[in-house]
């Protein structure tokens, strides 16, 4: 994994400019939250822990058969192996099933972290991670505050790992994999707007059965990726204290307060340390010869 070190200064020197022209990290011209993004619903009322979507995710990308079932007290989180998982929770309305994948938000912090712009915001909507364009710096996982992207620790080739909302799918006309296999109607796939109108809908018809939030629309400056409840969210492994500003947004401040040689100092040392190991490896081979 990773980039050739012709890239990485091309990089590194794309970013100074960035810099110097006082601009954040992570931004575009165009401000994706005004963008119409494809996303996800998730009705839990709807789901009955099938675990097709788990299962639908492993075989489209050709990963590991998902491990381990749903049962009350036991949360299982998504891996390197696992890019959704599917909860069970002891709730004030008995036992509940939750969904957990990545958010797709609309102004990902991920993304916002990421030097080299190897974890990027689609036009389309999905959160995707490049491989050839990645450093392995891991600062999406640092950043995301869902905690989603994971590492390969040990792969000899690691990789970034999470849930990508079948973007080549959604290219093609299609829709996700698991979205396609979900029997019981749990998950629908759409533009986030439509589904915004859903949620509210099933809010309005049923008030009495849904928790009157859509969890995803204002967090951490909305997600692709929406939540409906019959329970409190705070009861289903959700946090609450995200607030309604996106995680780029905090940064935008202090990246135009900090130095330029700060935030380019680890990457520089990157850099250095590649060109010793060339050097290494180039001495070695002239000894041998």
């Amino acid at each position: 994994m990773g980039i050739d070190r012709r890239n990485f200064l091309k990089v590194l020197g794309i970013a100074g400019v960035t810099l110097s022209a006082g601009k954040s990290f992570g931004t575009t011209k165009e401000k994706k939250s005004d963008v119409e993004f494809d996303g996800i619903l998730y009705d839990s009322t709807l789901c009955v822990g099938c675990m097709s979507c788990e299962y639908a995710c492993a075989e489209q990308y050709g990963l590991p058969d998902p491990t381990g079932e749903p049962a009350p007290g036991v949360v299982r989180k998504t891996n390197d192996t696992n890019r959704i998982v599917v909860n069970c929770y002891n709730t004030s309305k008995g036992e509940q099933f939750i969904r957990g994948a990545c958010n797709h938000c609309n102004d990902p912090a991920c993304a916002s972290a990421c030097l080299t712009k190897a974890m990027l915001k689609t036009d389309e909507g999905p959160v995707i991670w490049r491989e050839d364009k990645c450093m392995g710096c891991r600062s999406c996982m640092i950043s995301c505050p869902f905690d989603m992207p994971k590492f390969e620790y040990n792969s000899p080739n690691p990789k970034i790992q999470k849930c990508r909302m079948c973007y080549e799918l959604i290219q093609e006309g299609g829709m996700p994999a698991c979205v396609e296999i979900c029997g019981e109607g749990a998950l629908t796939f759409g533009k986030r707007r439509d589904l915004i109108e859903i949620a509210r809908t099933r809010i309005y018809e049923e008030p009495e059965k849904y928790n009157h939030h859509i969890y995803g629309e204002h967090e951490v400056g909305g997600t692709g990726v929406l939540y409906l409840a019959s329970v409190p969210f705070k009861e289903l492994g959700f946090r609450n204290d995200l607030g309604t500003t996106s995680y780029p947004n905090f940064n935008k401040t202090f990246l135009y307060s900090v130095p330029a040689v700060l935030i380019l100092w680890p990457a520089f040392l990157l850099g250095l340390n590649n060109s010793v190991d060339e050097r290494k490896n180039k001495i070695s081979k002239e000894k041998m010869n």
